[in-house]
């Protein structure tokens, strides 16, 4: 095993192709062949999260996300946020999340509550 800090781009690029055949083949975890991707998956995703950082989305991407993901329309909202209007408000950035409605779109959406109270992007 060949394990090495990742610390250019291409060290990252070989240490994608190092591990990449172990993905159709998946070694057991605790083989000496599982440590070595466990390994390395870490680093990879280390250095991922340093060079390549995901920003977390703006409250309405989160809610139009959800929205999406699971076939939810404006109306299905009203519970959470209130009237359809106040969605349609909502949704087209026109008025902000209050803490209830945060609570309540987490609740029963789901949605992440870090996404929800983050401020919106200007």
């Amino acid at each position: 095993m060949n394990i090495r800090p990742i610390r250019t781009e291409q060290d990252y690029q070989d240490a994608l192709k190092a591990v990449s055949p172990l993905f159709d083949n998946e070694p057991e975890p605790g083989t000496p062949q599982g440590d070595y991707l466990d390994v390395m998956i870490t680093l990879i995703e280390a250095y991922e999260a340093k060079h390549f950082p995901m920003d977390l989305p703006s409250p309405i991407e989160a809610i139009r996300f959800r929205m999406e993901q699971s076939g939810l329309s404006p109306a299905d909202l009203v519970p959470a946020i209130g009237r359809q209007n106040r969605v349609y408000e909502v949704l087209n950035g026109k008025r902000a999340l209050t803490l209830p409605m945060i609570w309540k779109l987490h609740e029963m959406f789901g949605i992440p509550a870090e996404s929800l109270i983050r401020p919106a992007k200007p």
